[in-house]
């Protein structure tokens, strides 16, 4: 058994092992006797953590979508100076970089078992809508009305999250960094021809 930590740093512990585990397993498999022995737990400690499975799963997604979405936002915010070109290299960027360290937390987000879940979709949902409201205050075209920029931000969401998806799924040999760059050029070209009409 793993020694006594403090709560905070328990439940932070139990999140993190409970990700791999349900990456590895997916929610339907995984168990709370899975993850107790991968955490070096004992169940009743997951428990006093977590009234239930689907309990650890929703803040596990809240979790690791607050993960995404500062590094998202982080790196647009503090590449603001450089330009919106630079913010969106920047953004995407943060987001391929995030997705190749955080492997198991992409699965976990962006899974197929998720979305058939209403009140797991909702949470997914909520990240989309998220990193929309982000990209969309980055959206810069004159007379363009700002739910047609969030719209678009959707689009752009989009793009990044099916990027991801083919770049894991294929193992393609492409730096994060460099994808970002060519994903970047690709939706700026886009922004660029923008206009209300």
């Amino acid at each position: 058994m793993s020694s006594r930590l403090p709560a905070s740093e328990r439940r932070q512990q139990l999140l993190d092992t409970a990700l791999a585990t349900f990456a590895r397993l997916g929610y339907r498999d995984a168990a709370m006797n899975d993850i107790a022995d991968a955490a070096g737990v004992t169940k009743p400690v997951l428990y006093q953590h977590f009234a239930s499975k689907r309990e650890l799963f929703l803040e596990l997604l809240a979790d690791v979508a607050s993960r995404l979405r500062a590094a998202v936002r982080d790196a647009v915010a503090s590449s603001a100076s450089d330009g919106p070109r630079a913010q969106v290299e920047a953004g995407f960027a943060a987001w391929f970089n995030w997705v190749d360290t955080n492997r198991d937390g992409f699965t976990v987000l962006f899974d197929s078992e998720v979305r058939r879940d209403p009140e797991f979709a909702e949470q997914a949902a909520k990240v989309q809508r998220q990193m929309a409201d982000t990209v969309a205050e980055f959206i810069v075209a004159e007379g363009l009305e700002s739910e047609r920029r969030r719209l678009l931000a959707y689009g752009i969401v989009g793009l990044g999250e099916s990027t991801c998806r083919r770049w894991l799924e294929k193992e393609i040999d492409l730096d994060a960094d460099e994808l970002a760059v060519q994903v970047a050029g690709l939706a700026w070209s886009g922004l660029r021809g923008l206009s209300p009409n």
